[in-house]
């Protein structure tokens, strides 16, 4: 008797603590910073801004799981638009790093294929849709782009960045 009574006292306990946690956030909304958060350095650049572009790309990607085009060469120092058009039925995404980033974010895809995530170097879009990523690529490099919808990069949705001193 006395196990029974130690766990319906955890389960109770946790229930009011749980309980308190969410109502305690309550339902009102916070504030949206008036500052934008600080674009972040990545190995493969930084988030550019659009009034900075010197060069907008078309990007289309397919259900047969490609983009095209699928390879970029690029300056080093150069702010590029990446106009990404789903000619698809399915959503896809467009996904900037390094080969080892996508690698083990695309793992992590294909484990939690519902994961959120917004960055400055991704686009999720829609099929029949339009989306676009500004970046400054500021290393010089191998880079890639791929599509980390759990099966999409897998099956070679994957494209390659050049960046080249200017």
């Amino acid at each position: 008797m006395a196990i029974i009574d130690r766990r319906s006292l955890l389960l109770a306990t946790g229930s009011v603590l749980l309980v308190g946690a969410v109502h305690a956030h309550g339902e009102s909304t916070h504030p949206k910073a008036d500052v934008p958060a600080a674009p972040e350095q990545q190995p493969w650049g930084i988030a550019g801004e659009a009034r900075r572009a010197t060069r907008t790309v078309e990007l289309r990607m397919l259900d047969s799981m490609r983009f095209v085009p699928d390879r970029l060469a690029v300056k080093l120092g150069q702010t590029l638009r990446l106009r990404i058009r789903n000619t698809g039925a399915v959503l896809h995404e467009l996904v900037i790093g390094t080969p080892a980033a996508l690698d083990e974010h695309a793992a992590l895809m294909a484990r939690f294929p519902d994961m959120q995530h917004d960055e400055p170097w991704m686009a999720h879009v829609p099929p029949g849709r339009t989306g676009e990523i500004v970046w400054t690529f500021n290393r010089v490099g191998e880079f890639a782009f791929a599509c980390l919808i759990a099966g999409h990069y897998q099956a070679g949705m994957v494209g390659r960045i050049t960046v080249r001193p200017a």
